[in-house]
Parts: structure tokens; sequence; C-alpha cells
């Protein structure tokens, strides 16, 4: 998937990047997240409300772990969205959001473990902006 730009503000962005989605297939709802420079991380809540979306029975939910890209471009905002199951290759994702989010890719959360172990070898830790 490729870049979409809108014209808004980097906040506003963000906030209808974390705005919960009800459709009548399901509904989208973000649980957790955190800026860390131009990084969204999202543990995104998919609830189905009819069967098969996303394999899910209705009413069953999953938990998936979010990475959306963010750029600017002149007066609008670009955000390019990928999932855990995807291996973005971006590992600042806060460690706390891999217990909230059952696991799709092992190599990506052992790269994620390796990036913090190396900021705390640096003598700390990046601090993720509140969105």
């Amino acid at each position: 998937m490729g870049w979409t730009y809108v014209r808004t503000s980097r906040d506003q962005l963000i906030r209808e990047l974390t705005a919960t989605e009800d459709t009548d297939h399901g509904r989208r709802e973000v649980i957790d997240h955190a800026l860390i420079d131009d990084v969204l991380w999202s543990v995104v809540r998919i609830t189905a409300k009819q069967p098969g979306l996303r394999g899910l029975a209705a009413g069953e939910s999953v938990c998936i772990i979010y990475c959306d890209l963010l750029e600017a471009s002149g007066n609008e905002w670009g955000y390019k969205s990928l999932v855990e199951a995807e291996h973005p290759y971006y590992y600042s994702c806060p460690l706390r959001f891999l217990a909230t989010a059952p696991e799709q890719c092992a190599t990506w959360r052992a790269r994620v473990h390796s990036y913090h172990a190396g900021l705390g070898a640096m003598g700390g830790a990046e601090k993720p902006t509140a969105g």
C-alpha cells in the first residue's frame, strides 16, 4: 500500500488515525497509541459484527499492532499504514504493546526487543510523546 496525503495538521491526522470506526461489518478501536518521532504506533482492537471479518466470528475481537509512518509534504501530511504481520522495518514500538496483541511476526518482535535493549545500553530510552 502506498502513501495517503491529506490537507490537515499532523495533530489532526493523528486524531483521525486513532479515532474509533464503526461499520456494518465491524468496529476498529485504538486502545493504546504512542508517537515516536514520525512513527505512530497503535494497538487496534477489531471486533467483528458479522462473521468473516479477519476470520472472526460475530462478536469476536483481535488486537493488532499498527505502525503508521507520518510524513509532511508542503501543507499536507501523509501516512502509510503497516501492521506487525508485514514486518515493518521500524522497531521503536513500545514494549507494552507486545503484551497486548497476539504475536504475528516473531522476527519483528525480537528486533523490537533488541532495539529497546540497545537504548538501555546507551543509558536511556526514547520518550514517546502522547498522541
